[in-house]
C-alpha cells in the first residue's frame, strides 16, 4: 500500500538569491557614478588609479565587509581590563580578533604614505567608509590629522615628533601607529577655551594634569591633546604618546588612566574613552598659546572634510542594497521597485547619494589644488584672491559636515523602509548600523547649531574684502544666474537680521532662516557638482 505524506503549511522562500547577488556586489567595479567621479577629478591620472581601485575594492566588499559584520555584534564590543592578575594597572582595551585582522588590512594600506596619492587615497577612504565605523574609520580620520599636524609643525627641538610621523604615516616594520585626538571636556563639549586640562612643564617637555571627558581612539598609540599651559588661560596643543619606549609590551600607560569605555548608540566598535592624566609626558605643538587655531584648523577640519566623504559611502552604500532588494523582493504580487511610492524613495536616495557624492569630490579637488589649504584663520598674508578660495574651502567644509551628516540620517531611513521589517535587522542589513553612526557623526566635531553659528560669524567678519554677493558667485560657479542673484539676495538679507544674540522672537525666526538657507545654498553647491 503507497503511504502518500503531506507536507501542509510548509514555506519554502529563500533569501538566498539577494543575499548572494549582494555578496558579490563589488563596491567599486559596479557603482558606474563613482568611477564617472572619479574620471572627471583625476584627469590624467585617472587609468593608473581606476586600476589600483579595481584591485582594491574587492577586498573591502568582501573580507573586509564579513570582518566587519562580524565585530559589529554587541556581545564582541571592547570592554576594560582594568588589572593584569598581578593587581598592575594596564588599562587594557579588549577588542574582537576581527577588528585587529581589520584594523591590520586598513592601516596596512599605507593611506597617507607618500607612496600613495591623495586621490587614491580619497577613493579608497570612501569605499572603507561603506563599512560603516568598523572600528576603523574614526581611528583613520584622527591619524589623517596627526600626520597634517606634525607636517604643518615640524621641531627639531622635539625628534620624537619625527619618528612619530614616520610610524604613523610610513609605518615601521609593516606597522603604521594609530592617531587619536582628545578635546572634549566635560564642561566644555565643543567649548575649547574652556578646557582646565593642565600642561606642567618639565624641562623642553611637558606634565599633563586632569580630565578628558570624549576620547575616541582610545586604543591609539599617539594623540592630539588639548591643554593649557600652567599659569595660563589660553589653550595650547600637544602630542602624547600611549606608551613610552618599551612600555607598550608591558602593557604600562604614559602616566594616565581609562576610568571607562563609554556606552554610544553608534560607532559602537569604537572604543571612546574618559581619560584621567596623572601626569603624562607630553610633547607641544605649533605655536603655544594657539591651541584652538592649530586643533580646529587643522585637525577638526580634516575630521570634518572625512565626515563628508563618509557619509557619501554611507548613501552609495543605501542607494546600492536599497535597489537590489527592491528588485527581489515581491509583495502583493508586484516587486517593491515597481510601486510608485518605493520607485520615488529609490529616486530620492540614489539622487541624495550622486549630489552627496559630487560634492565631496568637488571639495576635495578645491582642497587639493590649494597650496596649505589648512589653518589659514580669516586673516592671512595670501594674496586676496587665493583669501577668498581658502575662505570658500572653510566655510564648505562647515556646510558639507552639517548638511549630508542631516541628509545621511534621512537617506539611512529612507533605505531601511525599502527593506520593511527587516531593514531593521541587524543580522539582514548593515543599514540600521550605519543609519547609527550617521547620526553619531552629526554630533561629532561640532554639533549643526554650532557650525551654523560659526558660518555665520565667518561671513560676517569678512564682508570688508569679501562681499557676500561675490561670496555666493565663488562658492556657486557654473550655477544659473538667477539662483546666484536669489542665493546673494538671501545672504545679505540674513546678515541683517538677529541671527545671533538675545533670543527674541524676531531672532528665532531668523536662525530658522539661517538654517534654511545653509541647507539650501549647500544644495545648490551639489547641483553645480553634478
Amino acid at each position: 500500500m503507497k503511504v502518500v505524506t503531506e507536507t501542509k503549511g510548509q514555506n519554502s522562500y529563500s533569501f538566498q538569491e539577494f543575499v548572494e547577488k549582494r555578496e558579490k556586489l563589488d563596491w567599486y567595479r559596479d557603482e558606474p557614478f563613482l568611477q564617472e567621479m572619479a574620471k572627471k577629478y583625476l584627469r590624467h591620472d585617472f587609468n593608473d588609479i581606476h586600476e589600483k581601485i579595481l584591485s582594491f575594492s574587492p577586498k573591502v566588499s568582501g573580507e573586509w565587509n564579513r570582518l566587519a559584520e562580524r565585530l559589529a555584534r554587541p556581545e564582541v564590543h571592547p570592554y576594560m581590563l582594568h588589572f593584569d592578575a598581578f593587581n598592575n594597572r594596564i588599562d587594557r582595551i579588549v577588542r574582537p580578533v576581527e577588528t585587529h585582522q581589520l584594523e591590520q588590512g586598513v592601516f596596512g594600506e599605507g593611506l597617507f604614505s607618500s607612496k600613495m596619492s591623495p586621490w587614491e587615497s580619497f577613493i579608497k577612504r570612501m569605499l572603507i567608509h561603506q563599512l560603516g565605523e568598523a572600528g576603523v574609520a574614526c581611528p583613520l580620520t584622527c591619524t589623517h590629522g596627526l600626520v597634517a599636524l606634525l607636517e604643518q609643525f615640524p621641531d627639531d627641538e622635539y625628534p620624537e615628533l619625527y619618528d612619530i610621523l614616520m610610524h604613523t604615516k610610513e609605518g615601521e616594520g609593516g606597522e603604521f601607529a594609530i592617531g587619536a585626538q582628545y578635546m572634549s571636556e566635560i564642561q566644555g563639549g565643543s567649548d575649547l577655551p574652556a578646557n582646565v586640562l593642565e600642561a606642567v612643564p618639565d624641562g623642553k617637555y611637558y606634565r599633563l594634569y586632569g580630565n578628558k571627558f570624549f576620547c575616541s581612539v582610545a586604543h591609539a598609540d599617539y594623540s592630539v591633546v588639548t591643554a593649557k599651559i600652567s599659569e595660563s588661560e589660553k589653550v595650547s596643543t600637544f602630542i602624547v604618546p600611549s606608551w613610552l619606549p618599551g612600555d607598550k609590551e608591558r602593557e604600562k600607560r604614559n602616566s594616565y588612566e581609562i576610568n571607562r569605555i563609554k556606552w554610544k548608540m553608534g560607532t559602537a566598535e569604537l572604543p571612546t574613552a574618559e581619560i584621567e592624566y596623572k601626569g603624562a609626558l607630553a610633547y607641544p605643538i605649533g605655536p603655544k598659546d594657539k591651541g584652538i587655531a592649530v586643533a580646529v584648523g587643522i585637525v577638526l577640519t580634516l575630521s570634518r572634510l572625512e565626515i563628508g566623504i563618509a557619509c557619501a559611502g554611507f548613501m552609495l552604500r543605501a542607494s546600492r542594497e536599497a535597489e537590489l532588494y527592491s528588485n527581489f523582493r515581491t509583495v502583493f504580487g508586484k516587486k517593491v521597485k515597481d510601486y510608485p511610492l518605493s520607485a520615488s524613495k529609490l529616486r530620492k536616495i540614489k539622487s541624495a547619494a550622486e549630489r552627496t557624492t559630487a560634492g565631496a569630490f568637488k571639495i576635495y579637488d578645491l582642497f587639493l589644488k590649494l597650496e596649505q589649504p589648512l589653518n589659514p584663520g580669516l586673516k592671512s598674508d595670501h594674496p586676496l584672491e587665493i583669501r577668498k578660495q581658502l575662505f570658500n574651502l572653510r566655510e564648505l567644509v562647515l556646510l558639507q559636515k552639517i548638511n549630508v551628516t542631516q541628509e545621511g540620517a534621512e537617506v539611512l531611513r529612507e533605505a531601511i523602509s525599502i527593506f520593511g521589517g527587516h531593514g531593521v535587522m541587524e543580522e539582514f542589513s548593515s543599514l540600521p548600523r550605519i543609519f547609527r553612526d550617521v547620526v553619531v557623526n552629526e554630533q561629532w566635531e561640532g554639533p549643526r547649531s554650532l557650525l551654523l553659528t560659526q558660518i555665520y560669524r565667518d561671513i560676517s567678519r569678512v564682508v570688508d574684502w569679501y562681499p557676500p554677493r561675490e561670496f555666493v558667485q565663488g562658492v556657486l560657479e557654473g550655477a544659473p544666474e538667477e539662483t546666484i542673484q536669489e542665493f546673494s539676495v538671501q545672504l545679505e538679507e540674513l546678515l541683517q537680521k538677529p541671527v545671533l544674540g538675545e533670543v527674541t522672537e524676531a531672532s528665532i525666526e531668523a536662525a530658522a532662516e539661517w538654517d534654511q538657507f545653509c541647507t539650501a545654498f549647500f544644495k545648490a553647491y551639489q547641483e553645480t557638482a553634478l
